[in-house]
């Protein structure tokens, strides 16, 4: 494990870093969101090839992580061609002046690549053990997955094409999906965590996946995905009436009146 972790820290840094300096060249450090997911596959790649051998188990989770951060890199580069810094980081850059290249280096990107690091205890724990293939745990941890894979796909889709029907920014999504629940893309990648930790159950210490998959649920419900939003649309009536009718974040029937 702790060659596992070297490895996937030193791979986490080395990307971190010219994800950085690409982000200095175009003054735009919301690039930053960019190399979420596709750091979660460096470190699946990275420890998968330097084990010798692999196994069914590890080869589900390599397929599931990939399939997964890479599709949300390419989603998040698309939306993002054209659109200049995302408001977030322009906020951060006017707060920090002049001192926003040294802060963004360690308050960005190296506490991102650490958090990463933090989160990516299932992918290393599946590389450094050996299975006897596929069992019940790794298939309903699948079909967990799946699901969640399915209401991230889904819900982007869908704000992608009200965004491009919408008349002001200030229009609020609450059809489909998130109808059910304000953040449908936030549950699902929550979701997919939560079953790649249910695979990881029969190994050694993968019990330990699921704090994982919880830590995750909270980064996203408190620190780097629902509050922004919430904030974003403090002052917007209808997104206040949309938030007393419909779940935060787990889906469930609208509260109709």
């Amino acid at each position: 494990m702790w060659s596992l972790y070297g490895i996937s820290g030193l791979a986490i840094f080395i990307f971190m870093v010219i994800l950085f300096l690409v982000a200095q060249l175009k003054k735009d450090n919301s690039i930053v969101d960019i190399g979420w997911g596709l750091g979660f596959v460096i470190v699946a790649f990275s420890t998968f090839f330097y084990q010798k051998g692999y196994d069914a188990r590890q080869l589900l989770v390599l397929a599931l992580v990939s399939l997964w951060g890479i599709r949300l890199a390419v989603y998040i580069l698309i939306r993002a061609i054209g659109q200049g810094e995302d408001f977030r980081y322009v906020n951060f850059r006017k707060a920090w002046g002049k001192n926003v290249v040294i802060i963004a280096f360690f308050r960005v990107f190296m506490m991102q690549g650490f958090i990463m690091l933090l989160l990516a205890y299932p992918i290393i724990r599946v590389s450094a053990e050996q299975s006897n293939g596929l069992d019940l745990a790794a298939y309903i941890g699948l079909a967990i997955w799946i699901v969640g894979y399915l209401f991230q796909v889904i819900g982007d889709a869908q704000l992608k094409s009200f965004k491009k029907k919408r008349k002001s920014k200030e229009d609020v999504l609450t059809s489909g999906l998130w109808r059910y629940t304000r953040h449908p893309n936030y549950f699902g990648e929550a979701t997919m965590w939560w079953g790649i930790a249910v695979i990881l159950l029969p190994l050694q210490w993968g019990f330990v996946s699921l704090i994982s998959a919880l830590l995750i649920n909270l980064l996203l419900l408190k620190v780097s995905g629902v509050p922004f939003l919430d904030k974003r649309y403090a002052n917007n009536a209808a997104y206040q009436q949309y938030k007393l009718e419909t779940n935060n974040f787990i889906p469930w029937f609208p509260k109709l009146k």
